[in-house]
């Protein structure tokens, strides 16, 4: 009996590390939840707040007056539903186009037999940390002609160098016998890698998809740079910067007090920050749609290397 009530006695001493610890953890835990989902709800607030009443301050987590007004400031211009469609269209195909070229690469470099795996390998790595610059860049997107064209999205930056060693790492980890099979059965090459690897890999693709799909739907500057001039190139991101550029310019233009006695009198007023914070709403909502469906993947492909079989 004394040697029971001793264990006893002991396992209860040695739960109380474990709850303090447990309590500790869950309220470190909501800590981070609110904040990293605060800046994202705030926005939100002040985007579907009256622009008028948003310069009074005081918009946390829920819209004090709520309106559309500054959606619809921003849908009212004609441009943003077509420009809306060419980030849709080069969100889609730059990623299928970059994930796959980067999967094939990354499968050439993780195979032994290749002779030149080392140097390629660090011939890409290199441009991590190196690069020729703006002016270098700009001056071969011309002579390749790809200024003003649909193309300057996609091939650019088609290989992704950090994504390519996220599937790389992912490939050397697959069992070296499925590959040798395949080979045995006379498969070649690029059969092997559509059959075999590329299934297999799921994971680390669809990691390194959200990656490039992020990029692709959230940029900007290189429209700026090749596609100014064309409007029917332009993208979402850029038309947004635009109309956020105006706001400040109109807004500079006057004062609060002028601003707010607009509001007063019945018209339509918006503010930078109104504006700002319905732009990071709308930029985010596709993506926010999108994630779900490939968290799982996500969070296996970022664990990959983390143990090798």
């Amino acid at each position: 009996m004394s040697h029971v009530s001793r264990s006893l006695s002991r396992s209860r001493d040695s739960s109380v590390p474990d709850k303090i610890f447990d309590v500790c953890n869950v309220l470190f835990m909501l800590f981070l939840v609110v904040v990293t989902l605060y800046p994202f709800v705030n926005m939100f607030a002040m985007s579907f707040n009256d622009a008028n009443d948003s310069i009074r301050g005081g918009i946390y987590l829920w819209p004090r007056m709520w309106t559309l007004d500054n959606y619809q400031y921003i849908f009212k211009e004609a441009a943003i539903y077509h420009a809306t469609l060419i980030s849709a269209l080069r969100t889609l195909i730059g990623t299928i186009v970059s994930v796959f070229c980067t999967a094939m690469l990354a499968y050439t470099i993780s195979r032994q037999e290749f002779v030149l795996r080392k140097f390629v390998t660090v011939a890409f790595v290199f441009t991590m940390y190196f690069s020729g610059g703006l002016i270098p860049g700009y001056l071969l997107i011309r002579e390749l002609g790809m200024i003003n064209s649909f193309w300057v999205y996609i091939i650019p930056g088609i290989i992704g160098v950090f994504n390519m060693i996220v599937i790389r790492s992912f490939i050397e980890g697959l069992p070296d016998g499925l590959i040798e099979s395949a080979k045995i059965d006379g498969a070649g090459e690029f059969t092997t890698f559509m059959r075999i690897v590329l299934p297999l890999t799921v994971p680390a693709l669809a990691t390194v998809s959200l990656f490039v799909a992020v990029g692709q739907w959230n940029s900007w500057f290189d429209v700026f740079l090749y596609n100014s001039s064309k409007i029917e190139l332009s993208t979402l991101q850029y038309e947004l910067m635009k109309i956020l550029q105006a706001s400040n310019t109109a807004a500079n233009a006057v004062t609060a007090a002028d601003q707010f006695a607009a509001g007063q009198s019945g018209g339509v007023m918006v503010t930078p920050t109104s504006i700002r914070a319905t732009m990071t709403i709308i930029a985010s909502v596709p993506i926010i749609l999108v994630y779900p469906f490939l968290q799982k993947y996500f969070v296996k492909g970022m664990t990959v290397g983390g143990v090798k079989g």
